[in-house]
């Protein structure tokens, strides 16, 4: 049976959580019944009552947090899941108690301190968990409970995994060295310590817990011949999965009646988020065309004088899924600018720019009617920039995944921008910032988006 957890920080958790549970019943009942903070309306508890019960309590909270998972401590858990098993394992540990008070006829009832000791005892258990696991990853960068592993492959992938295992020293997971059959010259400056049969000797050898399988895609039977060998042996074993030219976002994996399904492209845009970021699209940029106003009516007065022409300039766009739409600037350039050479990017010096045009593209201030597209829900205040469709076609038969950016509504500001990667820079990098935002996207990266807009992202030099 292979080990998934150590023992010893089982323990600890176990003891840590079941005390922080008891100090967060206790401290209900002593805001509930020996403070102001919620007036009374009935006889108040007696603490040798709170007291009484805080034994049953643990005890349910043991099997509560067991059952919702709590204790499967492994060296690549993540916060979210830790997270989601600590909300779960408190609120099956309240349904519990309600059930026995009911049970019992426990005099104990009071739905004001079920509250409190909920939540006091989340934000305890999350408190306690990332402090102790804070105080591990100290000890495992520094050398202390460490676990070795090996790499299968001697390839990119096999480096990658090498590299990021090196980066994440606080997993205190130790790479050995390589092992592959089909090493070259190129791997010269890799420890390959040998091939697949020796896999056996090599994990006994340097006692070995974990191995990452590291393969291309076109060694298949090689990985399912690794996969033979190490199922005779007690190690951990993980795939590290190669598929740069097939994932677009982040990979995520579901299960379709008991056929493992791997996610390749999913937007994490939906739901309740989709909710929240319109609803920030709509006061923000409703605000936003309220205090601007004034200089709005100034730009499109001075567009009007300055040059013969429309004040806006509409221009076709795609947002979400494709859709086209007509995006909304400030004229910037002679009427007929486009008449000769046809859709074309702009280039620095442009002569097709008016003198105003000019100063309004190099400060961006030519992109603010785009905030009347953001309040009809063409586009949002922050996502990836729109671009014409004859470029699209054009783009995403040359870069891959360049669709994968049209998961999400376009933006006005992206985290491409704000990093300095619009106009005419390299459009791979352009991609791969906005996947980076489309898949790590929160409210909170809105606003910083925004911010930096604000700060240092409407002058650039590329901006032309």
């Amino acid at each position: 049976m292979i080990k998934r957890r150590s023992q010893a920080l089982v323990a600890w958790f176990l003891v840590l959580d079941l005390l922080l549970t008891g100090v967060a019943w206790i401290v209900a009942f002593v805001l509930r019944f020996e403070t102001d903070l919620i007036p009374l309306t009935k006889t108040p508890l007696q603490e040798s009552q709170c007291l009484s019960n805080l034994p049953l309590v643990l005890l349910l909270a043991a099997g509560a947090y067991h059952l919702t998972g709590q204790y499967a401590i492994h060296r690549l858990r993540r916060l979210r899941e830790e997270v989601v098993c600590v909300v779960k394992g408190t609120a099956l540990l309240s349904l519990l108690v309600v059930t026995a008070t009911f049970l019992r006829h426990d005099p104990y009832e009071s739905r004001a301190t079920l509250i409190l000791f909920s939540s006091l005892t989340v934000v305890a258990l999350l408190t306690g968990r990332r402090l102790s696991w804070a105080a591990i990853r100290t000890l495992r960068s520094h050398g202390y409970n460490q676990t070795f592993s090996l790499i299968v492959g001697a390839g990119r992938v096999a480096r990658k995994t090498e590299r990021a295992l090196r980066h994440a020293s606080w997993m205190g997971i130790k790479n050995v060295g390589f092992v592959d059959e089909t090493a070259s010259r190129l791997c010269d400056d890799l420890d390959v310590l040998g091939g697949f049969a020796e896999l056996p000797a090599l994990i006994s050898k340097y006692q070995i817990g974990h191995v990452f399988i590291a393969l291309p895609l076109n060694r298949y039977d090689d990985a399912r011949r690794v996969f033979d060998i190490l199922s005779k042996l007690v190690v951990e074993v993980r795939l590290v999965a190669d598929l740069p030219a097939l994932t677009g976002l982040s990979l995520s994996t579901t299960n379709l009646n008991g056929l493992p399904l791997l996610g390749l492209r999913e937007s994490p845009h939906f739901g309740l988020n989709v909710v929240v970021k319109r609803c920030m699209d709509i006061v923000l940029s409703a605000l936003a065309l309220i205090v601007l106003s004034p200089l709005l009516g100034f730009i499109a007065l001075l567009v009007k004088l300055t040059s013969p022409g429309p004040i806006l300039y509409r221009q076709e766009r795609c947002s979400l899924n494709g859709s086209s739409f007509k995006m909304l600037k400030f004229r910037s350039m002679r009427v007929d600018a486009e008449k000769e050479t046809g859709a074309v990017w702009a280039r620095k010096d442009d002569d097709r720019r008016t003198r105003l045009g000019t100063f309004l593209r190099e400060s961006s201030l030519d992109e603010l009617p785009q905030l009347i597209n953001v309040l009809r829900g063409d586009m949002s205040l922050v996502g990836p920039r729109p671009e014409r469709p004859m470029f699209i076609q054009q783009f995403s038969k040359t870069v891959p995944n360049y669709m994968a950016r049209h998961c999400v509504k376009a933006g006005i500001t992206g985290w491409a921008q704000v990093h300095g990667w619009r106009g005419n820079t390299s459009l791979r990098k352009r991609l791969q910032y906005d996947l980076y935002y489309i898949t790590h996207w929160t409210p909170w990266l809105d606003l910083r988006i925004m911010w930096m807009t604000v700060i240092h992202g409407l002058v650039h030099r590329n901006a032309y």
